[in-house]
């Protein structure tokens, strides 16, 4: 694995997730097409990392062909991130002991909603509606556009809810999480 992949996937899952989304994209804007992610992508690496790195790209690239992903949507290896973290979401929620989650969550539903119904898509699960519109934010941001500041006070409310729904993935992963009483 890409060690950039690999360190925020123990890291902060939801940082894995947006990176994974860049690296589809990367992929794409270079037309799907080994020769040119070589020449574009891996060859800004050192020669000693290169091989891994071209092991890693087709294998992405591989994945995203046999899934159909080559013009658009997600590898089922970040679905299956979004799905975890929509597990753990409603694993949290519904459980007493995280009062704090629960006040985060409630303090970005209301930006959930507005962005759900102006995308028009109403039944979109919540965490990629969050995960989506952060990606969008991180874009903007990357062409340098100007972003409102009723964007921007919807994404800090949306990334302080991801960003806590990651540090509890993270203890989830290390078996530090408590769902009932001791």
């Amino acid at each position: 694995m890409n060690p950039i992949a690999q360190q925020l996937k123990e890291k902060n899952i939801a940082e894995y997730l947006i990176y994974m989304w860049q690296e589809e994209d990367l992929i794409r804007a270079n037309h799907c097409q080994m020769e040119e992610i070589d020449a574009n992508v891996i060859a800004l690496y050192p020669e000693e990392q290169r091989p891994a790195m071209r092991e890693w790209y087709g294998n992405l690239l591989t994945m995203m062909n046999e899934e159909h992903v080559r013009d658009s949507g997600h590898l089922q290896i970040n679905r299956n991130v979004i799905v975890k973290l929509t597990d753990l979401h409603a694993a949290l929620s519904a459980s007493p002991r995280y009062p704090f989650y629960a006040a985060a969550y409630f303090k970005a539903l209301p930006f959930i909603v507005e962005l759900r119904a102006k995308n028009g898509r109403k039944d979109e699960p919540e965490l990629d509606t969050c995960f989506e519109a952060l990606y969008g934010l991180l874009l903007l941001r990357l062409q340098k556009k100007p972003v409102s500041e009723g964007t921007v006070k919807a994404m800090e409310a949306i990334s302080s809810f991801l960003s806590m729904l990651a540090n509890y993935y993270e203890k989830d992963q290390k078996g530090e999480l408590k769902w009932e009483d001791d």
